[in-house]
């Protein structure tokens, strides 16, 4: 069997687990590294699917905004340091138009995704619902031409800008879900009532990201909730980032007892044995 007929067949069946993982009621845990080492570590801590993050791409490289192609060489990083489905954050597709923005799935899928997420906006600029909504429809279609099936999320991003409308929320997931979309996706959702709402108005599974919810909530009451997926965003990679920076001020100020709060040795070695 050739090397690439494997790598398929390895892929095919990562993309089978990933979905099935979405099937069971208990949520799936999904935390997102932001390069190979991080991805490693989450491995070996017993997870049992990664997400890359555009902002933990974006923060690696120290700018704003990753483009299209440092987004898929990560993505292919970090499939590559892992056995483990990874799930990619595919942004708005870097395009407008429908079937332009589709392109990045197939790309996706060739840097060894599991699935994917597109967005109904860019940045602050949320799409008008029709666009949307073919954009979604376009990005199906593309996934659904993929030698596996591959698991599309689709995004409604107006919560994260202070469009604080769960009903114009919930009306582009619903249709989101009639477009085809494997997995539907609000940030922003704050409380375990909106999340039950979100969860209660479609029959596909919900993602939530809790890097934007109350942090008081519960794995236990998202699962009664009827959430499917929780996963954090950036959220590792700006808590790195923050301990840097206070690392960095305690060295200024003369003082090295962070030093303490390294991460030994040997436990570094088991995640990067090579």
């Amino acid at each position: 069997m050739s090397a690439t007929v494997v790598r398929m067949t390895d892929q095919a069946t990562r993309i089978a687990r990933f979905r099935a993982r979405h099937e069971r009621p208990e949520p799936l845990l999904l935390p997102n590294p932001w390069e190979p080492g991080t991805a490693r570590l989450l491995t070996g801590l017993g997870f049992e699917a990664l997400a890359t993050t555009s902002l933990g791409v974006a923060n690696l490289l120290g700018r704003r905004r990753a483009s299209r192609q440092e987004v898929l060489d990560n993505l292919r990083d970090i499939c590559a340091a892992t056995p483990l489905p990874v799930n990619a954050d595919l942004e708005n597709g870097f395009a407008d138009d429908p079937t332009a923005a589709a392109t990045i799935i197939a790309d996706a899928y060739a840097a060894g995704a599991a699935g994917g997420s597109i967005e109904d906006g860019d940045g602050p600029r949320i799409y008008e619902f029709g666009l949307a909504v073919d954009r979604v429809r376009a990005a199906v279609e593309a996934a659904r031409a993929l030698p596996a099936p591959f698991v599309l999320t689709a995004r409604a991003e107006s919560l994260l800008y202070g469009a604080n409308d769960l009903a114009d929320t919930i009306k582009r997931l619903q249709a989101f879900e009639e477009a085809g979309a494997d997995v539907l996706y609000a940030p922003g959702l704050r409380t375990i009532e909106d999340m039950r709402a979100v969860v209660s108005s479609v029959g596909k599974p919900v993602n939530v990201v809790m890097g934007f919810a109350d942090p008081t909530i519960t794995l236990e009451q998202l699962a009664d909730a009827g959430v499917r997926r929780v996963s954090i965003g950036a959220a590792f990679s700006r808590i790195a980032l923050r301990a840097v920076v206070d690392a960095a001020r305690e060295m200024q100020a003369g003082r090295f007892g962070f030093v303490a709060d390294m991460l030994p040795m040997p436990e570094l070695h088991q995640a990067f044995p090579d």
